[in-house]
């Protein structure tokens, strides 16, 4: 089997598993769904997600969640205080961040080339964009098909030049999801200061940890902007990489996602698990 395929195993029993959360499934009845056998889901899941099925299940709990939420809380207020959301290097990831100068955003990106493909993750069918300063859009197409995420991408860069590159978005999803702790990605942003403020916050928030909307507008200084904050987090760019799925409400739900609510899910579970490897 190949990666591709070990791709849409481990994106669809990571669905399945999301979705039917709440009747708690055996690994006999998703290895059923996923027309495989017990010991090749187990085998090949534990190899990509670090964890088996069952442990996977266990951290899309609510009362995992609220455990998760009451340490995110202090951990940000300590990595917020260390300078770690400002521009430039942030955090472990080695992310740098780079945005539109004043003219290209009030020319809504007019005279940017922007490259676009989709392909396969471990969260399903995805689309990447980038332009030669960075990855500039991340996004899934698995709830809500290809075309809204292709509109989405093009109503957050409406003037911009659009090619259509399939192999190098290829390669951007492989550097993405299977790169070291210690490889540089750089980020090309199209956003207001404000937007660019709170998605560097988000970038603060240590993985495997939870924050809420009102954690996020108290630390980046406008504690009544919990409203504006959740706007802004919702029209993240570049999903996964800028964590916008760790902020979720205050009594453990996952609450709302751009991509949709079984892909939060999934990619919590996941990452969660990754941190508990």
């Amino acid at each position: 089997m190949n990666s591709n395929r070990h791709y849409r195993l481990v994106a669809d029993t990571i669905r399945f598993v999301a979705e039917n959360q709440a009747m708690q499934p055996d690994l006999k009845l998703i290895s059923s769904e996923m027309g495989v056998s017990q010991y090749h889901l187990q085998r090949t899941f534990q190899t990509w997600a670090g964890v088996s099925p069952k442990q996977f299940l266990r951290f899309l709990t609510r009362e995992a969640a609220i455990e998760r939420l009451k340490s995110g809380g202090s951990v940000l207020e300590s990595a917020l205080d260390s300078g770690l959301s400002g521009p430039g290097r942030l955090h472990d990831l080695l992310i740098s961040t780079d945005a539109l100068t004043p003219g290209e955003v009030r020319k809504h990106a007019a005279g940017v080339q922007l490259s676009f493909g989709f392909g396969e993750s471990i969260f399903g069918r995805a689309l990447v964009a980038w332009t030669q300063r960075g990855l500039s859009f991340l996004g899934f197409c698995d709830e809500f098909g290809r075309d809204r995420s292709l509109e989405s991408l093009k109503a957050q860069w409406k003037n911009a030049h659009f090619v259509e590159d399939s192999e190098t978005a290829r390669h951007w999803l492989d550097r993405i999801f299977t790169r070291r702790a210690n490889e540089p990605l750089e980020l090309w942003l199209h956003g207001s200061a404000f937007q660019l403020k709170v998605w560097q916050a988000l970038l603060a928030i240590p993985e495997g940890t939870h924050a809420t909307y009102g954690q996020i507008a108290q630390h980046i200084g406008k504690p009544r902007a919990a409203r504006a904050v959740g706007t802004a987090i919702g029209s993240n760019p570049i999903a996964w990489i800028i964590p916008c799925h760790r902020v979720i409400r205050q009594a453990g739900e996952t609450g709302g996602y751009r991509w949709g609510g079984l892909t939060k899910k999934a990619l919590i579970g996941f990452e969660v698990a990754s941190v508990a490897r």
